[in-house]
């Protein structure tokens, strides 16, 4: 099964949803979540996780995307 951004943005809005307020793993998975809602594809997904700041939060995004994007392949 091919998923596409919206997807993978439902899939991490609602990781965001359990996760604790405050936490990075909130903050990593909304901002997978909003960043798969506003762009194209992977690729353009990928490139906009790239800049996310603090790095703790961006690695955290990075995991998390590769994980979800991967069971969509």
């Amino acid at each position: 099964m091919t998923r596409d951004n919206l997807d993978l943005a439902a899939s991490a809005q609602e990781m965001a949803d359990t996760a604790p307020a405050g936490s990075v793993d909130r903050a990593a998975a909304t901002s997978v979540a909003i960043t798969c809602a506003t762009t194209r594809d992977v690729t353009q997904a990928r490139t906009a996780l790239d800049g996310i700041t603090p790095d703790e939060v961006r690695q955290a995004a990075l995991e998390l995307f590769d994980r979800l994007s991967a069971q969509s392949s």
